[in-house]
This record gives C-alpha cells, sequence and structure tokens, in this order.
C-alpha cells in the first residue's frame, strides 16, 4: 500500500518532467539548421505581415510603443528594443499580429529586425494542455521572477527582417546589438 501511495506522489511530478523534456526536445527538433531560416513559413508570414512596420511611424501608429528599452545579452548578442501593443496581449496568438516588434538602434534609426510572440502563461495554461505552438514553433516559458519583473510567460521569437547565425526562432542573436 505505501508503494503505490509512494509511486502515486511521483506522478505528477514525473509527467511534468517528462512533459518539459519533451517541449525542450520538440522545440530543439523545429529549430531549423543555419542557412534554411529564411525557408520557413513562419519567417515569411511575418516578414509579409510586419513590412509596414519597416517604418517606425506605422508601428507607432498602430499602437507599438517602446518596453524596457534595449535588451541585451549578459554574455553574447542582443534582443533589441521591444515595442509591445498592448491591444494584442489579449491571449490570442497569430501569426499575423505578433505582440511585440523588435527594432535595433542604429545611426539614430530604428532598424526592424524580428518580432516577439507573447502570451501570458497563467492565461494560456487555464485553456491549453501545454506552451502555444505557431506554425511548428513551440514557445519558451519564461517564469517568474524575471529579469523584466513581470508575470510567466511564453514567448517566441522570430528574426524575419535579421538574420540570425543560431537560428530564426533562437531568443538572443548576436547580430543584433544596443552599442548604438
Amino acid at each position: 500500500m505505501k508503494k503505490t501511495a509512494s509511486i502515486a506522489l511521483h506522478i505528477p511530478v514525473l509527467s511534468v518532467t517528462l512533459f518539459a523534456l519533451s517541449s525542450l526536445a520538440l522545440a530543439q527538433h523545429t529549430m531549423q539548421p543555419a542557412g534554411q531560416e529564411s525557408q520557413s513559413n513562419l519567417v515569411q508570414i511575418v516578414r509579409e505581415a510586419t513590412k509596414q512596420y519597416l517604418d517606425i511611424n506605422n508601428a507607432i501608429a498602430a499602437g507599438y510603443g517602446p518596453f524596457l528599452g534595449c535588451v541585451s545579452g549578459s554574455d553574447h548578442g542582443a534582443m533589441g528594443i521591444h515595442y509591445v501593443n498592448p491591444s494584442l496581449l489579449n491571449g490570442t496568438i497569430d501569426a499575423t499580429h505578433p505582440q511585440a516588434l523588435i527594432y535595433e538602434p542604429s545611426n539614430r534609426q530604428m532598424k526592424l529586425v524580428g518580432v516577439e510572440f507573447i502570451t501570458d502563461a497563467t492565461t494560456w495554461l487555464k485553456q491549453n494542455a501545454g506552451p502555444p505552438v505557431l506554425e511548428g514553433q513551440v514557445f519558451l516559458l519564461v517564469d517568474s521572477p524575471n529579469r523584466f519583473n513581470i508575470p510567466s510567460f511564453f514567448e517566441l521569437h522570430v528574426w524575419a527582417w535579421r538574420d540570425n547565425p543560431q537560428g530564426s526562432f533562437v531568443d538572443w542573436n548576436d547580430d543584433v546589438s544596443c552599442a548604438h
């Protein structure tokens, strides 16, 4: 009886662990090797949907605004400045409407380099059994506490306008800088 109770207590922990590992494996499996990112359906969808935001004035007019300044990695790469549209933080994921546009400051201009899809983790998990998946790409969980001082969220970066040597869906991009 005690062995059965002990096993029953470990099943939820084992389930969560297997889910986390399978999500990580799926995320790594679905990343494309360098050089093939431009062929990704999601990258193409994002480019088509965001080309009007190459001009940052169009992004601002559409409701996007800067959030937290330029984000750079502690040991390599950067993300840039995230322009977030609060009206899109509604728990839905749509490849043609990213919640954040990412700009790199360069020579007193803002260059669109990518996007980020974002959804609140608690809200998402109330209605879904696992992380969001968009065109085969599994979102990453950013738990709380985090460097942004916001609640846990799922996110997916898409480097649609700047190649990323590590892959189109990797958070940090060594070819993006906050130096300017």
